[in-house]
């Protein structure tokens, strides 16, 4: 039953997101919460394992959230429900491509939709900013300050601020990444 669970949520996300991985993230997110899949932070924890792992951000939380909940046969089912519909879309579009993007109505829903997505990626951000920096969980526990987070937020984004400024290009993601574990473990070790 799991298996059929675990590919019907993945499906839906898949066929309603826009915007690729990071704007699923929200919609990924409230299903394994309201599943009970994870916790907020594991969840947390799997979107910061799928950002680092080679591959589409949403295929990988996909994955990674099937295999916990079902084992090599649930993040097969998980995957194959997030992908499907975008495998199904692309392979319409292109079919269709030069023909649908000529139309005024087709270009004005693309316009709309464009800022949909930006709020969706900004909202997830913005939301796991405050649970990770503030621990903000409800209105309540507002303010629980983590201050060595915050520090290596700034550190983080001190560096690359810095680096495109003085390089003009922007620093490697994946060294960011290792600058960021490699103050994890100076921090919280």
């Amino acid at each position: 039953m799991i298996y059929l669970k675990l590919f019907l949520v993945f499906l839906k996300i898949g066929a309603v997101s826009f915007g690729g991985g990071y704007g699923m993230i929200s919609l990924i997110r409230e299903e394994v919460l309201s599943n009970a899949w994870l916790t907020e932070e594991e969840m947390i924890d799997f979107i910061a394992v799928s950002e680092s792992t080679p591959g589409p951000i949403a295929v990988n939380i996909a994955t990674f959230i099937g295999s916990s909940q079902g084992g090599f046969l649930g993040a097969f089912v998980a995957t194959l429900g997030v992908v499907l519909p975008s495998l199904i879309i692309i392979i319409l579009i292109a079919a269709l491509l030069k023909k649908v993007l000529k139309y005024a109505g087709v270009q004005a829903t693309l316009n709309g939709i464009r800022p949909a997505v930006a709020s969706l990626v900004l909202a997830t951000a913005v939301i796991l900013f405050l649970k990770i920096i503030f621990g903000l969980q409800t209105v309540e526990s507002f303010l629980s300050f983590d201050w060595k987070a915050l520090a290596i937020f700034g550190i983080v984004g001190a560096v690359a601020v810095l680096f495109s400024i003085v390089r003009k290009r922007s620093f490697s993601p994946i060294l960011l990444l290792i600058l960021s574990g490699g103050l994890g473990m100076i921090f919280y070790l």
